[in-house]
């Protein structure tokens, strides 16, 4: 079967000599949830400009559909307009994405400048308004809303343009609660009609909601594995290789606990250690 998007042993590095990814290979499948998770620093957001062709790969190659993505491709108007309305991408920070007068206007952008009508175009920003709970927003300007109507509006101007493929990078940065619950259950919604997910993020309990597949980035900018989220999430070495938990001592009267922590993983005392004379010791 043919993957919708395919990274085939990708390295990249900014100015040449600053490492971002290190032979990265990925398959994505239509219709599937996936989420490359790893620490800062990891690569994520890189693998999804590459995967986007906002940057091209020093070695290796991305393909659509199995076409190759390159500078040479995209200068192909068809190819250009079917990958452009085809595969979406949400920037980590709202305020990059934003740039129209209006939330009506940036929701607007999009479907114009793929060349629909002005109806269809009008028509579709309505619908997507409604669908986010922003209408109320439509006639203001990006910089009267909060962070979570910012990232609304920045994903709105994504869909308005309907794509297949949408290409989330740390899409719970900075939310509160309603917010990332109302993102959450969005994109659930638009997994089961059909759109594929490609999920940036270095948040565990988000991976574990969506239960999604996963690639773990170490910090060296490769694929560590690849697997289910409970695969993945179950693999405490993995995780902690990768810096996405940590091990945390402290003390309950005379007896010292190690345990693994992160804001997904419960509290466990997973190893006992004797009483405060053998201190010296686990230091």
């Amino acid at each position: 079967m043919e993957h919708i998007l395919r990274v085939d042993d990708v390295s990249y590095s900014y100015y040449e000599k600053i490492p971002a990814l290190s032979c990265v290979s990925i398959s994505l499948s239509e219709g599937e949830k996936f989420a490359v998770i790893g620490a800062n620093g990891s690569g994520k957001s890189t693998l999804l400009k590459v995967m986007n062709g906002l940057l091209y790969p020093e070695s290796g190659k991305v393909y659509f559909q199995g076409e190759g993505i390159t500078e040479e491709s995209l200068k192909n108007r068809a190819f250009m307009r079917l990958y452009r309305s085809s595969v979406g991408y949400v920037f980590q920070d709202s305020d990059v994405h934003l740039f129209c007068p209006s939330v009506f206007d940036e929701l607007m952008f999009g479907p114009l400048q793929l060349g629909l009508s002005d109806d269809e175009a009008h028509e579709r920003t309505k619908g997507v308004l409604e669908m986010l709970e922003i209408s109320h927003l439509q006639d203001r300007p990006s910089y009267m809303l909060s962070g979570g109507e910012k990232k609304r509006v920045a994903i709105g101007s994504i869909l308005t343009m309907n794509p297949g493929v949408l290409l989330l990078d740390e899409p719970m940065s900075g939310l509160d609660p309603k917010t990332r619950s109302f993102l959450i259950e969005l994109m659930i919604f638009l997994n089961e009609a059909g759109k594929t997910l490609v999920i940036a993020t270095h948040d565990l309990s988000l991976i574990s909601e969506l239960q999604c597949r996963v690639a773990v980035l170490s910090e060296d900018h490769r694929v560590e594995k690849i697997g289910t989220a409970e695969e993945i999430l179950q693999d405490e070495k993995l995780l902690l290789k990768v810096n996405l938990i940590h091990e945390h001592m402290h003390y309950h009267g005379n007896q010292a606990h190690i345990h693994i922590h992160s804001h997904y993983l419960t509290h466990r005392h997973d190893r006992k250690h004797d009483d405060l004379n053998k201190k010296n010791q686990i230091a």
